[in-house]
Formats: C-alpha cells, sequence, structure tokens
C-alpha cells in the first residue's frame, strides 16, 4: 500500500521540524497540536491543519504521534476524538515519542484489535537531527508494518533500525537516553572541576573532542555548556522522564544501575532548582552547586 498522507499530533521541539521534513519528503501533511499557533505556521509551510486527531486519522495513511509521555498518547490514541475513533481499516500508527516499553506493547495489541497497525519508533538527534532529517529511529514492530513505513522513516532519519517486536524500540530508547545522561553528568563534572582549578572549560571541551572523550554531547552540546547556555534543545524534565522510564524497567527486569541511579537523582534535584524547563545539559548546574559554584545561565 502505497503512503502518500502522514498525519503528525505533537508540533513541539521535534514534531515541528519532522513534518517539515515530512513535506520536504513530498507527503501530504496533516497535523495537529492543541495549540493552534504550532498548526498556522506549518500550514504557511505547506501542511494541513486538523480540527482534531480524529480528523486526522480520517483524512491519513500513516499517523505520526510525537508527545510527551505515555498517558498523553494513550489518549489521543483510544479517545473518542482520538486516532483509532477516526481511522479507516489498515491505518499505520506510529508513535515516535519516549514512552514506557509496556504501554507501546499494550497500544499495539489494541491497534491489532481494531484492525489497525501500530509501530513503537523512539527517536533520537534532538531538533537538530529533526530538521536536517538525520534522526536515528528505534522502530518495534511486525515487519510488513515496518516495510510499509520505511518510505516515512526515510524521510525522517538516516540510522534506521528495526530492534525487534512491539515495545522493542522503546527499550533500546531507554538504553540510549541512559548513555546521553550519563555522558552529560559526566561532561559536566569535567567542566566543573576544570572551573574549579582555574582552567578554561572551553579549553577542555576542545581538547577532550579529540580524544578518546569525544562524544556527541561534547559536539553538540559542549561549548554551550561551558558558557554556561542551557536553551532548551532537549527538556530536563523531559530527561527526567525518560530515566523514570529507565529505573522502571531495571525494576522490572532486575537489573542493577547504579550511575543512572545517581544521575537520575541528580535530575531530580535540578528540577527540584526548577530548572526543568531548561537544557538537559543543565544538570551542570546541579553538579556546580554541589560544589558551591554559581554558574551564570540562560
Amino acid at each position: 500500500m502505497t503512503v502518500r498522507t502522514v498525519g503528525v499530533v505533537g508540533l513541539g521541539l521535534m514534531g515541528k521540524p519532522m513534518a517539515r521534513a515530512l513535506l520536504r519528503g513530498g507527503f501530504t501533511v496533516p497535523v495537529f497540536n492543541r495549540s493552534p499557533a504550532a498548526m498556522d505556521e506549518l500550514a504557511g509551510d505547506g501542511a494541513v491543519p486538523q480540527p482534531s486527531a480524529r480528523a486526522l486519522a480520517a483524512a491519513s495513511d500513516v499517523v505520526i504521534t510525537m508527545l510527551p509521555d505515555g498517558p498523553d498518547v494513550a489518549a489521543v490514541l483510544r479517545g473518542a476524538d482520538g486516532i483509532f475513533a477516526g481511522a479507516r481499516p489498515g491505518l499505520l500508527a506510529i508513535d515516535m515519542s519516549t514512552i514506557a516499553p509496556a504501554t507501546a506493547v499494550e497500544l499495539a495489541a489494541d491497534a491489532r484489535a481494531r484492525g489497525l497497525a501500530f509501530l513503537d519508533a523512539p527517536v533520537s538527534g534532538g531538533p537538530e537531527g529533526a530538521a536536517s532529517a538525520a534522526l536515528t529511529i528505534m522502530i518495534g514492530g511486525e515487519p510488513a508494518d515496518v516495510e510499509r513505513a520505511d518510505p516515512v522513516f526515510r524521510a525522517l532519519g538516516k540510522t534506521i533500525t528495526h530492534c525487534g517486536p512491539a515495545g522493542a524500540g522503546q527499550v533500546v530508547k531507554a538504553c540510549n537516553q541512559l548513555v546521553v545522561a550519563l555522558n552529560i553528568a559526566a561532561v559536566s563534572e569535567a567542566l566543573v572541576l576544570a572551573q574549579r582549578t582555574g582552567v578554561d572549560p572551553q579549553t577542555v571541551v576542545r581538547v577532550l573532542q579529540g580524544g578518546l572523550a569525544a562524544s556527541r554531547v561534547l559536539e553538540l552540546r559542549g561549548a554551550a555548556m561551558a558558557a554556561g547556555d542551557f536553551t532548551p534543545r532537549g527538556k530536563a524534565s523531559a530527561h527526567r522522564k525518560d530515566l523514570g522510564i529507565i529505573m522502571d524497567l531495571a525494576r522490572q527486569s532486575g537489573t542493577v544501575l547504579p550511575a543512572t541511579a545517581v544521575v537520575d537523582q541528580l535530575f531530580g534535584d535540578l528540577i527540584a532548582q526548577g530548572h526543568g524547563g531548561l537544557d538537559h545539559t543543565a544538570l551542570m548546574l546541579a553538579v556546580a552547586e554541589l560544589n558551591g559554584i554559581k554558574l551564570g545561565r540562560t
């Protein structure tokens, strides 16, 4: 079945550039968002605003959801004015949010019972990757549905991997977020140590990028962290939510994650200080304040 129309529900930091990438890929893109301003903005690029998720589903071959958390996704899919209610037979729903693997499994089963298809396909790469259609996409679901969605995924990303059955994409995303969180913590500690000992943090960033310590966090966020710039690209509150998913998954599977548990607490401290709306690299603020250092911050 040829996919021509891809609806997008959720036009935030990630959903908006993803919708634009789909438009550039030649798809018709109905959009729905609780805030109409985002829909109006995308309408100028050729997207087609819809009055509800139900109406969007009725107008789409494939629907993508990019929402804050599992309850939001479940409500948009299952609600009386939601995607399942408006779906034509055979609709493929692709949730690209980061949610609990168990929720993804439940939604996949619900979709099958309704004669629909569902994939969990969370992403990594941030707004930059979304804007340049260079996302890493981790997919859980049936192989036939993955094949059908391939043109959609290729319009959005460069590293596209079918990880296994329903929920597997979310497990891999949890692993991704674990590594990113620990990497942010490591970079934060390194830059605070440099500042405490009188070495320019920007120098540290440049040097570390050339050796074994190099990472995407350093490449994409290191200079901003060293400058105390925490303009949100991926919010601290969202990463704390992801760490909650990780810790729940660890408990369910009997996995001990000692370093992750510490970083989870640091994120909790950061958010308790009122910084949940900053970039997740603002974890450096929590590390700095443990050391009695006040950073200039945005």
